[in-house]
């Protein structure tokens, strides 16, 4: 706790400011939570609506690229700010979407304003927090999203039962807040881009690497599996028969548990090798959605997602460290990039097959998850140097 203390002292005003700031735009995430119950409530079967937030995936692969470029040429800020102020008007527009095209489209738009941030987010931690800090400064990132997350979907589902349009215009305002709170208190950070620099070097830089291509493997299968949250997650509460409002709660149950735990975990295990630890924690994240299948009633739907936010609470902060230590400084942003794009990748794979395999046999969906787990947590756990004979 002395370590911790110490720790959270030494963490620069400015990095306090971008964790206030992420708070106040993860708060208002409404939207995403709550989307395949707003499109299957208009109609559209579960398959259209998790193909319609795998296309918001396809948007997040797009703002991930763009994102990590943009955070190293014009600056973490400026990539901040031109996320939010353009994810608002993407809320608002997807709000009044009346064809299923219009949807779709609208979708991915959302899916590269509203993620844009993120790459540039990672990179500024990188930027302003002392290495030997890294990994709780990860973690009060974290907590910053997981506290506004606690309230948020429990929110959204008190709006959506009132109008689903209110989740909508409130996602635009909290935008639009930390888009202002970055204009004015946020740091640049750094700018790396050269102008020598050839077209491609960071990307192929990074897959030379061979423990940076096994980590991204790793991260998009574990993200496959997350990604159920949002979606069949969703589907199989109100499958059992209960409201948007429960879904909400129980989603919230993982943004509580972070906000109690994951700083105490983190410090705990932040010394260690973060690959056995990053392992053990997709390994429970397949296995905690592996277990919705058995689960029929609110405490052990409650259990299931105690077991994956613990895993969550493993793999999340050490994952954007590790990512952190393996990239080089001038490629910070772009590293950051390919990480949140094979979260991307997961998002367009998990909710659009997921959906599908629930639809024709949810046992199924539920068993791949536990499978993904162990697949993951093999690609991420160091190998063993075989000792010469």
């Amino acid at each position: 706790m002395t370590r911790l203390r110490d720790q959270l002292r030494r963490q620069p005003a400015a990095a306090w400011i971008l964790y206030g700031g992420t708070f106040v735009n993860r708060f208002g995430s409404f939207v995403m939570p709550m989307l395949a119950i707003f499109l299957t409530r208009r109609g559209y079967s579960p398959s259209e609506a998790g193909f319609a937030i795998g296309c918001y995936g396809f948007g997040l692969l797009i703002a991930s690229a763009a994102g990590g470029h943009l955070a190293d040429r014009i600056g973490r800020r400026n990539t901040i700010v031109l996320s939010m102020f353009t994810s608002a008007a993407a809320m608002l527009a997807l709000s009044q979407a009346r064809s299923y095209s219009s949807v779709v489209i609208l979708a991915v738009f959302a899916g590269a304003t509203t993620e844009m941030y993120r790459p540039a987010s990672h990179a500024l931690i990188g930027d302003i927090v002392p290495p030997e800090d890294r990994v709780i400064g990860f973690a009060l990132y974290r907590f910053a999203v997981n506290l506004g997350f606690a309230f948020g979907p429990a929110t959204a589902g008190f709006l959506a039962n009132r109008s689903f349009f209110l989740i909508f215009a409130a996602d635009a305002a909290t935008s639009v807040a930390y888009g202002v709170i970055a204009i004015f208190a946020l740091p640049q950070g750094l700018r790396t881009y050269s102008k020598e620099e050839r077209t491609g070097e960071a990307v192929r830089t990074a897959f030379r690497d061979r423990r940076v291509v096994l980590f991204l493997a790793a991260a998009m299968l574990a993200s496959t599996v997350d990604y159920q949250m949002g979606s069949t997650f969703a589907l199989h509460v109100t499958r059992e028969g209960f409201s948007a409002a429960t879904y909400g709660a129980l989603i919230s149950i993982n943004g509580i548990l972070i906000i109690l735990f994951e700083l105490l975990i983190t410090a705990r295990v932040q010394r260690m090798d973060p690959r056995p630890v990053i392992a053990i924690g997709y390994l429970l994240n397949g296995i905690g959605f592996g277990l919705t299948g058995l689960a029929h009633t609110v405490p052990v739907l409650a259990a299931t997602v105690v077991v994956w936010t613990t895993a969550e609470m493993l793999y999340s902060p050490m994952g954007g460290a590790h990512m952190t230590q393996l990239a080089p400084e001038r490629y910070r942003g772009r590293y950051m990039g390919l990480l949140v794009t094979t979260w991307s990748l997961g998002m367009i794979a998990g909710p659009t097959l997921g959906t599908i395999l629930f639809e024709r046999h949810e046992a199924v969906l539920w068993s791949a998850c536990a499978v993904l787990g162990v697949v993951s947590a093999l690609l991420v756990m160091p190998k063993r140097r075989q000792s010469a004979v």
